[in-house]
């Protein structure tokens, strides 16, 4: 007979974890799992990674979720290889070999292509992918053999630069560093690349190196975290309002703050402002976001009080 699964008795936990995500293992796998381990009552994270890519995974705990849909417009950066002549159905290592195409290329045209597919670009999303028609992923129509009609997408590479390096198995091989905005797929980058060198290509390796303010060597992995002694994991978290990269602070006296907290807009002096990161004075607390528009501070997401308390109680600890 088993014996019964010793309950987790969870805890309010507040703030960022930067996980680097491990190969293989779905961004809600690692969630739940520093969930566990933090013991912490609430998580969500900030866009999933595919369980075939590595690298920066925000992690947010407690009154973090609140703010987690802010980072999903962040732009991201990557290092992808890409095999060349072998295309497979997926677009990746997962998938079965469907062609393959012989391979020649000058540097010259590396070069071209790498100008050709930095700025603004449209990109066919993969039918491998968690897009939505007619309320059915994308990914469902490919299993089945189906594939339907996609929109291209308006996406932009910000910086983009193709080195090869040494074959693998006599297949050439690219290294892909890539910055682009939210709704890029590298897969399908890879693929239009090595169409573009007049082959086929598939990615061998997919990390992510940042996202928004967020950089790999900053992340803790999920074996790191374990490690450490219970009582140390909650320190590796950074600050809640570690994912307002970009807010203009403004400080409130206590009673505007106590106003605003309720959800009351305050008036001064502030030229208008999209993107504004609130906080209480006595003692200094995050009270939540907010937008400026003509001399009001105008409420966004807000803390609740026993959050704030909560934070509170623990950076005096």
């Amino acid at each position: 007979m088993n014996a019964p699964r010793t309950r987790v008795q969870r805890r309010p936990v507040h703030g960022v974890l930067l996980l680097d995500k491990p190969y293989g293992m779905s961004s809600n796998d690692a969630l739940q799992k520093a969930k566990w381990l933090l013991r912490a009552e609430k998580a969500g994270h900030t866009g999933t990674l595919d369980p075939l890519a590595t690298g920066v995974l925000p992690l947010c705990f407690g009154a973090a979720t609140k703010f987690s849909q802010l980072h999903l417009d962040a732009d991201k950066s990557y290092e992808a290889i890409v095999v060349l002549g072998v295309q497979t159905s997926t677009g990746d290592l997962e998938g079965e070999v469907i062609a393959e195409m012989p391979v020649s290329f000058s540097a010259d045209l590396l070069q071209q292509i790498q100008a050709k597919f930095t700025g603004p670009i449209d990109q066919i999303p993969p039918m491998y992918s968690a897009l939505k028609k007619d309320g059915k992923a994308l990914y469902d129509y490919a299993r089945a053999g189906i594939e339907v009609e996609r929109e291209a997408r308006h996406i932009v590479i910000h910086a983009l630069a193709l080195e090869e390096i040494a074959s693998e198995n006599d297949h050439r091989r690219l290294k892909v560093t890539v910055t682009c905005s939210k709704g890029t797929y590298i897969r399908t980058l890879g693929e239009d690349i090595a169409i573009a060198l007049g082959t086929c290509g598939h990615l061998s390796a997919l990390r992510r190196i940042q996202t928004g303010p967020f950089v790999e060597a900053e992340c803790l992995s999920i074996q790191e975290l374990e490690a450490l002694p219970e009582a140390e994991r909650e320190m590796k978290l950074l600050a809640v309002d570690a994912l307002l990269d970009g807010h203009t602070p403004v400080t409130l006296p206590p009673d505007d703050a106590g106003r605003f907290l309720s959800g009351v807009r305050r008036r001064g002096e502030w030229p208008d402002n999209l993107h504004v990161a609130v906080y209480g004075d006595s003692p200094r607390a995050l009270l939540g976001t907010a937008h400026v528009k003509a001399g009001e501070l105008i409420p966004g997401r807000l803390l609740s009080p026993l959050e704030i308390q909560s934070i509170l109680e623990k950076a005096l600890a």
